[in-house]
Parts: C-alpha cells; sequence; structure tokens
C-alpha cells in the first residue's frame, strides 16, 4: 500500500461509495467539532483535538472501521453499537452506511471527557 501524503490523495484510493461515506462521517466531526482537525497517521484518518487523538477511520474491502480510540467509549455505548461488528476499540460498518452522527458524536464527546478535554 501505497503511503498517502494527504487526505486527497487516501479518498482517491478508495471508490466513492467508501470515500463518500467517510466523507459524510468527517462532515459529521468538523460540524459538531470545529476544533476539531484531520491527520493522515498510520496512513488513515485520524481526528484530533487539542493534539490528543479522540476519532479514527479506515476503509477495509468490504467495510469502514470506526474507532473513537477508546475501550471506554466502545463499553459505553454497547447497546447502540450492537448491530454492528465490534472489538474492544473499534467497530465495522458497511460501505455505505447511513451515517449516525448522533453516535458519532457522542463516542467522541466520551473519548473527549475520558482525555479531559
Amino acid at each position: 500500500m501505497a503511503k498517502f501524503e494527504n487526505l486527497d490523495e487516501y479518498f482517491a484510493s478508495l471508490d466513492d461509495t467508501k470515500a463518500a461515506t467517510l466523507r459524510r462521517v468527517l462532515d459529521v466531526i468538523a460540524t459538531n467539532f470545529p476544533d476539531s482537525s484531520v491527520k493522515l497517521a498510520w496512513n488513515t484518518p485520524q481526528i484530533q483535538i487539542a493534539g490528543k487523538y479522540v476519532f479514527g477511520m479506515s476503509a477495509a474491502k468490504n467495510h469502514l472501521s470506526l474507532a473513537p480510540w477508546s475501550e471506554a467509549a466502545m463499553s459505553t455505548f454497547a447497546d447502540r453499537l450492537s448491530a454492528y461488528e465490534t472489538t474492544k476499540g473499534l467497530f465495522k460498518v458497511p460501505v455505505d452506511w447511513d451515517v449516525d452522527g448522533a453516535l458519532i458524536t457522542d463516542l467522541i464527546q466520551a473519548r473527549m471527557a475520558e482525555l479531559g478535554l
């Protein structure tokens, strides 16, 4: 896999459906957390607030992985995440996911609280 220099390169490497869904996730985050920034780390988009990682995402062949960087947040919202395949630190959504902005926002707020932000 090529190392991406910027977000545009990352999105250009994805099919249109995956790119559009991840862009919608980023739009939700930018709207609800205007102080957030997107950084490519580990060759994937990662969201930072006050220099701390609060959310990450990546595209796989058949799904998108979304990660709040917090096992505690994953546990807190386990009921709302029950429709998705989960691990301790991430959940997998369909590539054409109807973005649940409230869930994304709540996960990031929980991560921020954990970090004292």
